[in-house]
């Protein structure tokens, strides 16, 4: 977690903090001395990937406001959204977990919340003063693949349903000439285990670049390339802007040649590399 004063001035500072877990499991922070008169607004950018995180950006909200002046605006970046899988309720007795989640930001009443790429149009409807940075312009950030689509030497395949929307909206930001493969997965819905994986055009020779939003364990995209590299795919390529990767890259190996994500989840130092698959991290 990084929390900056942006001052009248046009000058921007770092407002340290010392954090801790208490042996009871309860989180601490206590930010150190700082002026904050001249500061026009403060921004918190928080890397929530865990339970303990959400606490402590709860108690780093409640620190700030105790001291900055009341006029101040805290806004934050969260660029990852913690539990915006879990935007609808499956099966019966589940929980609306991003609902549970956009309640505990909106009663920090901050005064901006920008999230990258979110899972839906669920997250951005229940945050209030949010701002969702689109996938588009994420991947804009990343010349290497702009130049590839801007040409035409990529075809998007958009992994499901709920990435075409996404999908379709790339191919139009980059000229309406990019070819979107749909593919299509079949999932238990008890266990989310996927049980059958379909891909509805022609891929034979063509160098190929799954999209989506998020990548956890991986088997969404192992799978669709296994099905890819049967139909001829003549290279794989994957884009997420959230590269949770709780597998590691070495899943991908034989499968997926490179993949692109964010720092959105991880740096690149906490991921190792895999020697077939090469990882390019778009640093924002």
């Amino acid at each position: 977690m990084k929390v900056t004063s942006y001052e009248f001035s046009g000058n921007k500072k770092d407002v340290q903090y010392e954090a801790f877990t208490f042996s009871g499991g309860e989180e601490h922070i206590r930010f150190k001395a700082f002026d904050f008169r001249d500061c026009e607004k403060v921004q918190i950018t928080a890397r929530v990937t865990n339970s303990s995180h959400i606490m402590r950006l709860l108690m780093a909200v409640d620190a700030l406001k105790r001291l900055c002046l009341a006029r101040t605006p805290i806004e934050l970046v969260l660029p990852y959204f913690p539990y915006a899988r879990q935007d609808r309720v499956c099966v019966t007795g589940e929980a609306l977990g991003a609902k549970v989640m956009a309640s505990l930001i909106n009663q920090l009443a901050l005064d901006k919340v920008t999230v990258w790429d979110a899972h839906s149009d669920v997250v951005p409807a229940l945050l209030e003063r949010v701002e969702n940075v689109e996938q588009t312009t994420l991947i804009s950030q990343c010349p290497a693949l702009q130049q590839q689509l801007q040409c035409g030497a990529l075809s998007l395949v958009s992994p499901d349903a709920g990435a075409s929307k996404k999908t379709l909206k790339i191919a139009q930001h980059f000229g309406g000439e990019v070819e979107v493969i749909q593919a299509q997965k079949v999932r238990n819905l008890k266990t989310g285990e996927i049980v059958q994986t379909q891909v509805l055009g022609e891929v034979k020779g063509k160098d190929l670049l799954i999209v989506d939003d998020i990548c956890d364990g991986g088997r969404t995209f192992t799978e669709l390339a296994k099905v890819l590299k049967a139909q001829g795919a003549n290279s794989i390529a994957l884009y997420v802007t959230h590269g949770i990767f709780s597998q590691g890259l070495g899943v991908f190996s034989g499968l997926i040649d490179t993949v692109y994500t964010t720092n959105s989840c991880r740096d690149q130092d906490d991921l190792v590399e895999h020697h077939d698959v090469q990882l390019n991290m778009i640093e924002l």
